[in-house]
């Protein structure tokens, strides 16, 4: 069996986090383990507004002893880290055990929110992680804080997004266009389009635009798909490409969890077995 390991927040209602990396793992056919930085809450009395409550020091070295000294894994992921002990600890426990098969989710807010939870911290996962690892996945707002571009609402601006966390050390960069890249979705024929930068060569990924609010967890769950692909072997690029079939079949089968949020359905590949693995 292939292990492989999650480091990211916990949430409570299940579509995003940890939880959403878990679901992935298992259908690639993986055994998933997960260190829980935060417990990520969403009040319904207040709008479904978010807190975070990160765990302690302690406990998350803890965790990391017993997944990466105790277990070992094939590959891992960060996700939302929340601390700046969690920074530290994620980029020791993956620099110590030389997890290569390490993909950087640079989780910067939460779902509705609009301005980074932690600029500061933010400066440190860059500095700390991104030379660690072997793909980075920004959406739109964390390519531009990582990157330092104002606003990237076209495919050259990603280009010049990659190229810049390329240099901060990230061997392959996947700038997730989703929903929100404004030049693909404003288009006579919306699409969603990602970019894929490898260091050399740019590929544009194209998918049809999934027309719905029921995204939660998506960029969580193309971030665990390129790691599980990479643990069962794949190349990077083979990972991405399969990674993004697999988050836009999620998000075609996805569903209203209450009257604020819906997750995709990350086993809806099973209606036509799409990956052969």
């Amino acid at each position: 069996m292939i292990k492989i390991a999650t480091i990211a927040g916990s949430d409570a209602s299940g579509g995003a986090g940890l939880e959403a990396d878990l679901k992935t793992f298992e259908e690639y056919g993986l055994y998933g383990m997960a260190a829980v930085t935060l417990i990520a809450t969403m009040d319904p009395g207040n709008n479904w507004s978010h807190q975070v409550f990160p765990l302690g020091e302690d406990a998350l070295r803890s965790q990391l002893e017993t997944i990466f000294k105790g277990v070992g894994t094939a590959a891992a992921k960060t996700g939302m880290l929340g601390t700046f002990y969690a920074v530290d600890l994620a980029g020791e426990y993956l620099g110590k055990y030389k997890i290569n098969n390490y993909v950087l989710d640079p989780v910067m807010v939460c779902k509705g929110a609009g301005e980074a939870l932690n600029p500061e911290l933010n400066t440190a996962v860059a500095k700390k992680l991104l030379p660690l690892a072997e793909v980075a996945t920004p959406n739109l707002f964390e390519a531009e804080q990582l990157s330092g571009i104002r606003e990237i609402t076209g495919i050259e601006q990603m280009k010049e997004a990659a190229r810049i966390i390329h240099g901060k050390g990230a061997r392959n960069v996947f700038i997730k266009g989703g929903a929100k890249l404004r030049e693909a979705v404003e288009s006579d024929q919306p699409k969603a389009l990602d970019v894929f930068f490898d260091g050399k060569d740019f590929a544009i990924f194209e998918e049809d635009l999934v027309q719905t609010t029921w995204n939660h967890g998506a960029g969580c769950t193309t971030s665990a798909a390129i790691a599980a692909g990479l643990a069962r072997g794949l190349s990077v690029r083979e990972a991405v490409v399969l990674a993004k079939k697999f988050v836009t079949k999620s998000l075609k089968a996805g569903f209203a969890l209450n009257q604020w949020v819906g997750p995709g359905n990350p086993s809806d590949w099973r209606s036509d077995r799409l990956f052969g693995i």
